[in-house]
């Protein structure tokens, strides 16, 4: 066991422990703006759905349901502009977090073989890589890197932690670039839902691809866009050659969603109205966040889409976790996420509107 766990990173939270306690003994309590968990409550039609299926004695099946596959299949017309897609073209995971961790291992990667992702990136890019013992690489441009021994391109927009949204131009380059040399693309797009001042595009979007996709796949989320994290739901849309093995894979694993879940999801994505309105919930926490924060002196870069406001005081990371710390705010340090997000944070909007406030309230006390 000790073989697989030193081959990973220390698990990054437990750092933030010692802040978290400082934060807490304030005497207003806690506002946690660190992890990204949502915290309004599951809509009710998705509860309702999930209920109905909740006498489900058999085992589901890995590929889900036939209308499950429907729903995957509709909302990725719909939503992402996809043309001409089929049952084969989708695939549900088990939350996105599970994928992004053993995608290296299921794709068959190893010692030498490369998987590349953004200097600043959800660290289970590279944890990813590390379990499959295969080399990370990270990039600001991945069209810059040497494509050589390159199997694996993690895309990350928009993007967490920064909440950068690559443009439908910077996207049809890098997918252009990847086919020339034969490196399978992932696009993770979980907060494709939530643009501010960007309106994301998928890498399924013809614009990008061209109509064909051979060699991308985009992973989709809908923990934050409808409350689901408790549930594990989350898909795949794309190449079917790709998810044709990672279907066979998936089922000598059983890596199932189960059935009361993939019920709820079919719910989940045949309704936009709550989409919409958990949209409005953020877009004005996220008002209120950004305001205060500015106004106390920070200065908040990219930020145009996702659940995120990424900050800086110009400062190391961990002082300013110290400084909001003593405020009872508790944030990410923003080298959670690499070297580079060393003079960041990253300040959640997942608090509800009373503790959002809170926060609010003790940024313009303390400027």
């Amino acid at each position: 066991m000790s073989a697989v766990s030193d081959r990973l990173p220390t698990f990054p939270w437990d750092k933030l422990e010692p802040y978290k306690k400082t934060a807490a003994g304030h005497e207003g309590g806690i506002v946690d703006l660190s992890v990204g968990t949502p915290v309004d409550p599951v809509p009710e039609l998705i509860q309702k759905a999930l209920i109905a299926a909740a006498d489900s004695p058999g085992y589901p099946t890995v590929w889900g349901t036939p209308e499950l596959r429907d729903a995957l299949v509709g909302w990725s017309e719909r939503r992402l502009g996809a043309r001409g897609f089929t049952h084969r073209n989708v695939l549900p995971i088990v939350g996105s977090k599970e994928l992004v961790a053993w995608l290296p291992t299921q794709l068959g990667l190893g010692p030498g073989d490369k998987v590349a992702y953004p200097r600043l990136a959800y660290p289970t890019y590279e944890v990813g890589a590390r379990l499959a013992r295969a080399d990370h690489v990270s990039y600001d441009d991945p069209t810059e890197l040497d494509p050589t021994g390159i199997k694996l391109l993690w895309l990350n927009s928009p993007s967490n932690p920064t909440g950068r949204v690559l443009s439908k131009d910077e996207l049809t380059r890098i997918v252009a670039w990847a086919r020339e040399h034969g490196i399978l693309v992932f696009s993770d797009e979980c907060y494709i839902e939530l643009g501010w001042e960007a309106d994301p595009v998928s890498v399924l979007h013809p614009d990008v691809c061209g109509g064909s996709y051979e060699g991308i796949v985009s992973v989709h989320s809908l923990s934050k866009r409808s409350n689901l994290a408790g549930y594990r739901a989350a898909f795949l849309a794309g190449d079917a050659g790709v998810l044709g093995d990672l279907l066979e894979i998936r089922k000598h694993g059983g890596m199932m969603t189960s059935a009361p879940t993939q019920a709820a999801v079919v719910a989940a994505l045949g309704d936009d109205e709550h989409v919409q309105a958990q949209r409005g919930r953020y877009a004005a926490r996220r008002t209120a966040l950004r305001e205060a924060l500015v106004k106390h002196g920070f200065r908040i870069e990219h930020s145009e889409a996702s659940l995120y406001l990424w900050a800086t005081r110009d400062e190391s990371c961990w002082d300013t976790v110290a400084h909001l710390a003593e405020l009872g705010i508790l944030v990410a340090p923003g080298d959670f996420y690499g070297p580079a997000g060393e003079r960041f944070v990253r300040v959640a909007l997942t608090a509800t509107d009373e503790r959002v406030a809170a926060a609010v309230e003790r940024l313009s006390q303390g400027a």
